[in-house]
């Protein structure tokens, strides 16, 4: 039933078109809508954005010459958005670096890739403080001083040669197939060492359309790009479904740039905002009603969207904010709350996306469970990813027989809408039970009526019980001496409290460059600030 489920939920339409024929055609289709901006770029048009692609393809023909992959080292912006669309013009499969990541880290990605170049900034390195990988081309040096015949020559071959031709141009003859790699993109590393997804061409298209089926883009709409290249949402939704659908996009580096934020949407009239809820809670504090008048969607990811954040930001901007889920291994987009209420249901990260089927299953024999029970969720669908760059075994741990696992815990109700409720990794066995750290968090903030996130449960070693829960804070002390005052009459089983003497307090809550919790960390400083009782 669940594989009748994919094919006769599949987006309508014809087989999706790899993404630089589809750039082409979007570009040569709507040359005069806006395109994309960002801070330094008042406004592109996709008729000037594909002649400048072009134009840096050219340059950066003879540099890239016999590599497969091609390292990036931009945030989201203008400049970033069109050496991605080089890339892909050119046949090449660009792999956008982590810059919040370690060096030692950013050398073994680039290593995995086999990568010899980066383009990069000498700017934008001096502001992150880490060295590329590899040789670096810098973009002042690659843009600077364009002759007249270069220019005329880029605007020729955008306008005057058929996309086919324009592709075997740019790309050394070769021809790019909708099973050919798009991307590698490097997973978070919240719970581990980064792995390479390899993304397809289908994959990607395939998302998007299916995306495309539930928020119904116009050529009017405009995304705010405050997602990194090197995350698969920012990625798939603010560089690759722009590019496709014809739709706008306003880039900005630093999702939590409250004010030039605000600014970017009022000034350009973004319609959909793609954040997560720690992003949601900067917005909330320092940006005003009129800056997020003209948005559409406001689509939360990453981490639960707690409910007084949710109904906050609601009497505050007059917009729901509804949330989905995905992860880099589909592309990313795997379920979604839709903007009508019978496609909406507050708590639930939506219905599953067309095309898209899921399986809630016991963790352990990997049967179906009953609706509404929790369990493993595994998806299935033309957006799962290819596997996992150069690891075919941890590849086989995760796809089997099509079916990609999640290492998420979700119901799926009666009305097919998905509740997550953490990660497997999220869970203490103590006792014999498994206790779920998101849970024992909300309850904590609730008690003490936190409005953002403060505190962040974890679990350690623990030699009589197999692990005990360990609290990391930035709470004052009267709001900790609040909390603990109130934690025995907490609606939590008793082995489910965390003792009052593992409340530890950091300068501030560990985050990846995403926005997402960086477990690996929150374990670290937990093993390291917690003693054996």
């Amino acid at each position: 039933m669940s594989d009748l489920h994919t094919e006769a939920n599949r987006p309508p339409g014809k087989l999706p078109e790899t993404l630089p024929r589809t750039l082409i055609r979007s570009a040569r289709r709507h040359p005069f809508r806006f395109a994309m901006a960002d801070l330094r770029t008042p406004g592109l048009r996709f008729g000037s954005a594909l002649t400048r692609a072009v134009f840096l393809a050219r340059r950066l023909k003879p540099l890239w010459q016999g590599q497969r992959m091609v390292g990036i080292l931009l945030p989201p912006s203008v400049p970033g958005a069109l050496v991605n669309w080089a890339a892909l013009l050119s046949g090449k499969i660009p792999v956008n670096l982590n810059y919040t990541a370690s060096e030692p880290v950013l050398a073994s990605c680039a290593q995995q890739c086999g990568l010899q170049t980066v383009v990069t900034a000498r700017a934008f390195l001096d502001r992150v403080k880490i060295q590329a990988p590899g040789k670096a081309i810098f973009l002042e040096e690659l843009a600077e001083r364009p002759r007249l015949g270069e220019k005329l020559k880029a605007l020729w071959m955008a306008w005057a040669l058929p996309a086919a031709a324009l592709e075997r141009r740019l790309s050394e003859g070769n021809q790019t197939s909708l099973d050919d790699l798009a991307t590698v993109i490097f997973s978070s590393g919240s719970t581990g060492d980064p792995k390479g997804v390899m993304l397809t061409h289908s994959n990607i298209a395939s998302n998007i359309e299916q995306v495309n089926c539930v928020f119904a883009f116009t050529g009017q709409d405009r995304i705010l790009g405050i997602l990194p290249f090197f995350h698969s949402f920012g990625f798939t939704a603010t560089l690759a479904l722009p590019a496709v659908l014809g739709v706008g996009a306003v880039y900005h580096p630093n999702p939590l740039d409250a004010a030039a934020i605000g600014s970017l949407v009022r000034r350009h009239r973004a319609t959909f905002l793609l954040a997560t809820p720690t992003f949601l809670q900067t917005y909330l504090r320092r940006c005003s009603p009129e800056d997020f008048a003209s948005l559409r969607f406001v689509v939360v990811g990453a981490e639960k969207l707690p409910e007084h954040l949710a109904v906050s930001f609601e009497d505050t901007f007059g917009i729901q904010p509804m949330e989905g889920y995905g992860c880099t291994e589909c592309a990313p987009v795997v379920a979604a709350n839709a903007g009508s209420p019978r496609g909406n249901k507050r708590g639930t990260v939506g219905r599953p996306l067309p095309g898209v089927s899921v399986r809630i299953v016991d963790p352990e024999t990997r049967q179906p469970l009953p609706v509404g029970q929790p369990g493993l969720l595994l998806v299935r669908g033309p957006n799962v990813m290819k596997g996992y760059l150069g690891q075919s075994d941890k590849t086989a741990e995760v796809l089997r027989d099509g079916w990609y696992t999640t290492g998420d815990v979700a119901a799926l109700d009666k009305d097919g809408f998905l509740t997550l409720t953490d990660r497997l990794s999220r869970f203490s066995k103590m006792g014999g039970e498994m206790v779920p750290h998101l849970h024992v968090e909300e309850r904590l903030h609730q008690l003490i009526a936190a409005t953002e996130q403060v505190l962040v449960v974890t679990g350690v070693p623990d030699g009589k019980k197999g692990e005990r829960l360990v609290v990391l804070h930035t709470l004052p002390q009267d709001k900790l001496q609040e909390c603990l005052q109130r934690l025995p009459e907490a609606d939590l089983p008793n082995l489910w409290k965390p003792r009052p003497n593992q409340f530890f307090p950091i300068e501030a809550i560990p985050l990846l460059g995403t926005g997402k919790l960086d477990l690996r960390r929150v374990r670290a400083l937990a093993q390291q600030l917690s003693a054996d009782p």
